[in-house]
């Protein structure tokens, strides 16, 4: 677990803003996400639940989509705030989603309460399947 920073708790400020925003009438479990990019850029988004249940997107990727969409990929780091009493971790296609833009992000974690977690993607995610794997010499 990292300590927490000043920078921490503004993108997770930015998450939490966005978590109002969040639509979620099945499950009533809003999250908000925001990223912030190497070139200093903040993005959020929220969960956006949808009756076919398959259809949902995740606060984390709703965020990672808007920094893509601006025309960002180094993404530096990541906030999520959910409803739980404890902090929010990304889920598993999440981190996969975000692994593939730097599987050595921050990853700043947030509840309703004050406890917050603050670890690297790849202690959260250890030996994701990343871009080297398909850029491996077919010879080798």
């Amino acid at each position: 677990m990292r300590n927490l920073t000043q920078p921490d708790l503004v993108l997770l400020a930015f998450a939490r803003e966005a978590q109002e925003k969040a639509y979620a009438p099945y499950s009533k479990f809003r999250v908000g996400a925001a990223v912030y990019t190497a070139d200093g850029e903040t993005f959020t988004g929220v969960n956006i639940e949808n009756a076919a249940f398959g259809a949902t997107i995740c606060a984390e990727r709703s965020a990672l989509a808007a920094a893509v969409s601006a025309g960002y990929t180094d993404i530096a780091a990541v906030a999520v705030v959910g409803d739980s009493t404890a902090p929010t971790v990304p889920c598993g296609c999440c981190r996969q989603a975000l692994a593939e833009f730097n599987p050595e992000m921050r990853v700043i974690m947030g509840g309703q309460r004050d406890d917050v977690m603050v670890m690297t993607l790849d202690e959260l995610l250890p030996e994701a399947f990343v871009r080297g794997y398909l850029d491996q010499d077919e010879n080798a």
